[in-house]
């Protein structure tokens, strides 16, 4: 099966509730998305490298987690076979991140000849260049694990059948915004889009979870290095 066919088209699903459980979904769904967003705003308003920020952000990972779970059954997914089976999507998810990768990565070549926008990768890209390597992984994987969960499962179900796409990229997006970013805020519009179009065809979080993680830790490992100022290697050494 080819990688856009995984995004167009739906695998068979019965995801149907009751109109009561529907709305409790989205009674949790709204009171843990304010939450959320307010801990991942001051998470990033934080110092790098920080105790304040490792739990904050450790606390927004367990807010996106507890509340989708809180607000009613997930679902794994699937994606279709050659022969019209179906099974786990695992390996194209990955293709999926790499190739985002790819396209980010060119972008943010582009990105560092922006002033404003060279700022604002360089600030958020600090939060990994300054921290403890083992700390700053833990979190950038259960925050983008979290996302999926709450985002692509709870959230997504609870905005209904009428273009869920749409509306649960743009709450992610407006969640986004609590970091005063434009480049987190604008990469979680893109890709926010891509992790919604494989929810919507696979019927679950498995396939956005993993293009997430493949994404978030090619971000990490070659991303911090094209704005890392001139000499900071040899001042981090001498520290």
């Amino acid at each position: 099966m080819s990688v856009l066919r995984t995004l167009i088209d739906k695998v068979p699903r019965d995801h149907l509730q009751s109109d009561a459980a529907f709305h409790r979904r989205r009674r949790v769904v709204a009171g843990v998305s304010l939450a959320g967003a307010a801990l991942l705003g001051k998470s990033l308003s934080t110092e790098p490298d920080s105790t304040e920020f490792y739990g904050l952000t450790l606390g927004v990972a367990a807010t996106w987690t507890v509340g989708a779970l809180a607000s009613g059954p997930l679902h794994l997914g699937w994606e279709q076979t050659h022969d019209s089976g179906l099974r786990r999507p695992v390996i194209t998810p990955v293709v999926l991140g790499v190739g985002a990768f790819g396209a980010f990565y060119g972008a943010a070549l582009v990105a560092r000849r922006i002033p404003f926008l060279e700022r604002a990768l360089s600030d958020v890209l600090a939060f990994a260049d300054q921290g403890s390597a083992p700390l700053v992984t833990l979190t950038t994987f259960a925050n983008g694990a979290a996302e999926e969960v709450f985002f692509r499962g709870a959230l997504y179900a609870a905005v209904g059948t009428e273009n869920p796409v749409l509306k649960s990229t743009a709450v992610y997006a407006l969640a986004t915004t609590s970091t005063r970013n434009p480049a987190l805020v604008l990469a979680s519009g893109v890709m926010g889009t891509l992790f919604g179009l494989q929810r919507r065809a696979s019927g679950g979080i498995q396939a956005p979870l993993l293009t997430h993680l493949t994404w978030s830790g090619l971000m990490l490992r070659f991303m911090p290095p094209l704005f890392r100022k001139p000499g900071a290697d040899e001042v981090q050494t001498s520290v």
